[in-house]
């Protein structure tokens, strides 16, 4: 497991812009590629303003063969989470803090060409712990129809998880996404 990033100790509690230039940050450790996006995450317990994890794009291997496919930014947070508490990530809800936040640069996938369980799906099991997810910018329509990606947010937002873009990064965001492209 690679190792955190340290809390950059300038992000102050509800900084919701701070934390998406964190995950901008991470992001751009992701290898760029013309048939993926570079995307960061941030996984924060809200209640006491500290980063449980962060994820980006390819961080972690794809050898588990009940889900495969390359992993993205959010499911390598869980992922994280999971192994430092030895759980499988189907259990994380029994760790995670109850307001726990995450942070993407580019919204949740509903749907993976790969056949890996969506991270739409991953937050939905998560919905006890996770009620707010910060977002970005939404996804290009390079791979999948915005109509889709729209049923994700519905999806999320129908089962009480709370979709809310942070403006005013989505040049910068949109640049280390497309890296390689």
């Amino acid at each position: 497991m690679t190792p955190e990033q340290p809390h950059p100790t300038a992000i102050a509690a509800g900084d919701h812009k701070g934390y998406m230039e964190f995950a901008i940050e991470v992001a751009q450790r992701s290898p760029p590629a013309p048939n993926k996006f570079c995307v960061g995450a941030v996984l924060v317990d809200g209640g006491k303003n500290e980063i449980l994890s962060t994820g980006y794009s390819l961080e972690l291997p794809d050898d588990n063969p009940a889900d495969p496919g390359k992993t993205h930014a959010e499911q390598c947070c869980f992922i994280k989470v999971a192994k430092k508490h030895n759980l499988p990530e189907e259990r994380l809800c029994e760790v995670l803090p109850t307001n726990t936040v995450l942070y993407t640069t580019m919204e949740p996938c509903n749907k993976r060409l790969s056949g890996n369980r969506p991270c739409v799906d991953r937050i939905l099991r998560l919905k006890d712990s996770i009620k707010v997810v910060y977002i970005g910018i939404k996804e290009p329509e390079n791979f999948i129809e915005q109509s889709v990606l729209k049923i994700g947010r519905e999806r999320m937002a129908n089962e009480g998880v709370k979709v809310v873009f942070v403006e005013g990064l989505e040049d910068r965001i949109m640049e280390v996404s497309l890296a390689g492209h």
